[in-house]
């Protein structure tokens, strides 16, 4: 599915080079021309990225996203802001506001699909690595640089170890069988009995010093990571 751009501006002949030129580099466009229609839109489908005029009809650009980067799920949304002011102060209040990028008119429609297409690599790149931390409870994972910190200390874990709690703090709260966690540390293949898990969360638990606390024992069912 082709990724989703919300242009915000008032001049039609602008939306229209914009749309052709974004259109032509694969993306899907809409567009809006005021700042109230614009939230409204992104109120209903955010999109994955926004081109921003500064100059709008019922408001500044800045106000827009002043808006946008408040609301918890736009806070990170993409912002290019699209301006015939090019005072270095303009730039400066409008990355100051959160914007992303920032073109000035008259403008290259190619230059502005390479810097989208920039900004929305960045983004993937940036959701990647965060699919790569885990934090929870005091306690932070990554599974990349295969590191444990508890408390902002550094934690030296085996690599079971390091399995089972990443296996627990994929899912907050929900019960891991001893089986389940079994399997997730050992393999399916391997034959072991129940109790080593046992074993091996009591010295994990011991590891992570006070914030061992967030292991919780289900009795006669497993293990979870308290909510």
């Amino acid at each position: 599915m082709a990724e989703r751009i919300l242009v915000v501006d008032d001049e039609p002949d602008l939306q229209d080079l914009v749309q052709l030129a974004l259109g032509d580099a694969g993306y899907e466009v809409e567009t809006a021309a005021t700042g109230r229609d614009a939230l409204g839109k992104v109120q209903q489908a955010a999109p994955d990225l926004l081109v921003l005029d500064l100059m709008l009809p019922d408001m500044p650009g800045t106000e827009v996203c002043r808006h946008l980067r408040g609301r918890p799920a736009t806070e990170d949304l993409p912002i290019l802001m699209l301006t015939a002011k090019s005072e270095e102060v303009d730039r400066i209040v409008g990355f100051e506001l959160g914007a992303d990028d920032y073109v000035t008119k008259p403008f290259s429609p190619r230059e502005l699909a390479l810097r989208v297409r920039a900004l929305l690599r960045r983004r993937g790149a940036g959701a990647e690595s965060a699919e790569n931390l885990l934090d929870h409870r005091g306690i932070s994972l990554d599974l990349e640089r295969h590191r444990c910190s508890a408390m902002g200390r550094d934690i030296r874990l085996t690599a079971k170890e390091f399995r089972l709690l990443a296996a627990l703090m994929r899912r907050p709260g929900h019960v891991l069988s001893r089986e389940r966690l079994l399997e997730n540390a050992w393999g399916s293949d391997i034959t072991v009995t129940l109790r080593t898990i046992d074993t091996h969360l009591k010295r994990l638990r011991e590891k992570l010093g006070s914030a061992g606390d967030a292991i919780e024992t289900v009795r006669g069912v497993g293990y979870r990571i308290a909510e």
